[in-house]
């Protein structure tokens, strides 16, 4: 029987997937239900997060954090999370292509971090400057930007 069937008919009547999507594990909320699927993780007020734009995801006795690289945090409350936490962390995971920390001349470092959607081709890089770095100065942006051709340069991407 396939998951999608196991889920409670509630949750399955709101699931909104893409052609191809399917369900991986999910985990009864507060609110709902939250359902990983092998594409995104669908919470429980419908929202649905591509693995690919979630840049971090906790989880404690309380449930689940996750900060979106948008800079929005959406937080269930699960009480068992079953196999949640593992599948999320797999699927971010491999979504990143490419994540390496690079210093910058005199200044500290930055960690560039180039994602794709699975299976999908690399949508962008992102820049993670070290504590202490104003992300928004401009002679800063640039050597990143320099440092960044260089690697995708050197690695093909």
């Amino acid at each position: 029987m396939s998951l999608f069937r196991r889920l409670p008919a509630e949750a399955r009547k709101s699931l909104k997937t893409e052609s191809g999507e399917r369900v991986l594990t999910f985990a009864g909320a507060e609110n709902g239900h939250v359902v990983a699927t092998n594409l995104a993780l669908h919470l429980s007020d419908g929202t649905r997060v591509p693995y690919e734009e979630i840049d971090k995801a906790s989880w404690d006795e309380d449930g689940v954090r996750v900060l979106t690289t948008d800079g929005r945090w959406h937080i269930e409350r699960i009480a068992e999370p079953r196999m949640l936490p593992e599948t999320v962390r797999e699927r971010v995971n491999s979504t990143i292509v490419v994540n390496k920390h690079v210093s910058l001349p005199g200044r500290g470092g930055v960690r560039l971090v180039a994602r794709r959607p699975p299976g999908g081709e690399v949508l962008g890089w992102t820049f993670v400057f070290d504590d202490g770095l104003d992300p928004d100065d401009p002679g800063l942006r640039a050597q990143a930007e320099q440092v960044l051709e260089g690697v995708r340069r050197s690695m093909g991407v």
